[in-house]
């Protein structure tokens, strides 16, 4: 009886929420990757000729942009030059034959282009116990960069934490809308072995577990 007790205490509690959607990027080469606008992106938006409908917008959270002369029109998933000629087919309506061009000054993309990295991994806005022990996983996003590898989130991030267990380290990563996972050799491209390193893609999700010593 105890020992029953003892497990339904152990047992992870059941949500009782469905799994989250499983949303693949568009890319699916680091060769064919084009930059995604996303939510909470600076955009500098450039109307030739005409300065005064010219400006920086930011993307709300619903993936909208608003200017001067056009209201809640579509930026998120968009790349800049698709929205660039969409702003100039909503703008004909005022402006005669507008140019309009589309400069991102600042974001990391949709969810579903971000690299998001979670575990033990170094980070500025992470914290420790008074023991000296990480006070838990950290998480954080990262704009992907075309043609990114692992190394280079690795640099993003500031390499692993001193309790990370690298070598059985996941890649979790949606292939024709289902979820794959891949182990990676974190410790040994870390310690010089380039063989280990591969490269990533928009939507991967790495998972740093810690190791148990």
């Amino acid at each position: 009886m105890a020992a029953v007790v003892l497990l339904a205490a152990c047992a992870k509690p059941e949500s009782g929420l469905p799994p989250s959607t499983a949303y693949s990027s568009q890319t699916s080469t680091p060769e064919t990757y084009n930059y995604q606008i996303g939510p909470g992106d600076q955009l500098q938006i450039f109307v030739w000729r005409n300065p005064e409908v010219s400006q920086t917008v930011t993307v709300r959270p619903d993936g909208k942009i608003t200017t001067p002369l056009v209201e809640d029109l579509q930026a998120s998933g968009k790349t800049p030059n698709q929205l660039a000629r969409d702003l100039e087919k909503a703008l004909e309506t005022y402006i005669r034959q507008p140019i309009v061009t589309v400069i991102v000054a600042g974001g990391i993309g949709p969810y579903s282009e971000q690299i998001r990295v979670i575990g033990q991994v170094n980070s500025q806005q992470s914290t420790s116990t008074d023991t000296g022990r990480s006070a838990g996983p950290r998480a954080q996003a990262i704009a992907y960069r075309q043609k990114m590898t692992l190394l280079d989130v690795m640099v993003a991030v500031g390499g692993l934490s001193e309790f990370a267990d690298g070598n059985r380290t996941k890649v979790v990563r949606i292939v024709e809308g289902k979820q794959q996972e891949y182990q990676v050799r974190l410790n040994d491209l870390l310690n010089g072995d380039i063989t280990a390193n591969v490269d990533m893609l928009p939507g991967d999700i790495l998972i740093v577990p810690e190791s148990w010593f």
